[in-house]
C-alpha cells in the first residue's frame, strides 16, 4: 500500500491508494507504511490544503463546484477552484464522481493542523483502486488557511491520488504553501471539522492520530 509523506517544517504524510511512506516531520506522523501527516508540536505533519488566499476563490457559480463531505460526525460544505487549479480539482472530482469516498474514513486527525482522509476504509484498510498520481500544482493566491483542502502525497511531489487533508489549525498550516496542491476553501461546517479536530486519537500498529472512535466518511458528492 501507498503512503503519502509531506516532507516539509511540518511534514504532511497522505496515504495513497498502494504506497507506503511515513510522515518525516516532528515527533509525529505515523511510522513507515503508514500515512499520516507531519506534525505540529510532536504530533503530526504539515500536509496543509491550499485555502483561500487574499485573491479568493474563482468567481462563484458553475466555474467554483460545491462538494459535500457527509460524515458520521456532520456535514462539511467546500469549495473547489478549477479556475486555477484544475488538474487537482478535476483529478478529485473524479472520484467524487465515481462514488469513491463513501464508507472511508478520517485515518488521521491532529488537532490545530489538519485532519486526513481519502485513503481507507474501517480498520485501516486501504481503499485501493486509485487512479496515477497528478502533477503537482500550485497557486500563489490559494495558501494553506483554516478550512483548505488540499492533496497529500509521499515524498515525490508528482503523487498525490486520491488522500486529502482540511486544514484545522486557526493561523492555517502556511509551512506547506507551494510544496501541497490547495485547491478549495471550507464553506458550511466550520463546527464538524471543530468536532472532528478535537476527537481523541491513538496510535494503532503503524499508525499514528488514528481516531479512536471511527469518524466515517458516508459520501462525498456534489451539491
Amino acid at each position: 500500500m501507498r503512503w503519502l509523506v509531506v516532507a516539509a517544517v511540518l511534514a504532511l504524510v497522505g496515504c495513497s491508494d498502494n504506497s507506503t511512506s511515513s510522515t518525516s516531520s516532528g515527533a509525529g506522523g505515523s511510522g513507515a507504511g503508514t500515512s499520516s501527516v507531519g506534525g505540529n508540536a510532536g504530533t503530526g505533519g504539515t500536509m496543509g490544503e491550499g485555502g483561500l488566499g487574499a485573491g479568493g476563490m474563482g468567481t462563484g457559480g458553475t466555474s467554483s463546484p460545491v462538494i459535500e463531505i457527509d460524515t458520521s460526525m456532520g456535514m462539511m460544505a467546500v469549495q473547489l477552484d478549477p479556475e486555477r487549479m484544475p488538474i487537482t480539482t478535476a483529478n478529485f472530482l473524479t472520484y467524487v464522481d465515481e462514488d469513491y469516498f463513501a464508507s472511508t474514513i478520517i485515518h488521521r486527525v491532529i488537532p490545530d493542523f489538519v485532519i486526513q482522509g481519502g485513503g481507507f476504509t474501517s480498520g485501516l484498510t486501504p481503499k485501493g483502486g486509485a487512479h496515477p498520481p497528478i502533477t503537482l500544482e500550485t497557486h500563489p493566491e490559494l495558501t494553506h488557511v483554516y478550512g483548505a483542502i488540499s492533496m497529500a502525497r509521499t515524498m515525490d511531489p508528482n503523487s498525490a491520488t486520491s488522500q486529502f487533508f482540511l486544514v484545522n489549525a486557526p493561523n492555517g498550516a502556511h509551512s506547506l504553501d507551494g510544496n501541497y496542491a490547495a485547491f478549495g476553501i471550507l464553506i458550511e461546517g466550520s463546527d464538524v471539522l471543530d468536532a472532528i479536530s478535537g476527537v481523541p486519537t491513538q496510535t494503532q500498529g503503524q499508525f499514528m492520530d488514528v481516531p479512536v472512535t471511527e469518524v466515517e466518511v458516508l459520501s462525498i458528492t456534489r451539491r
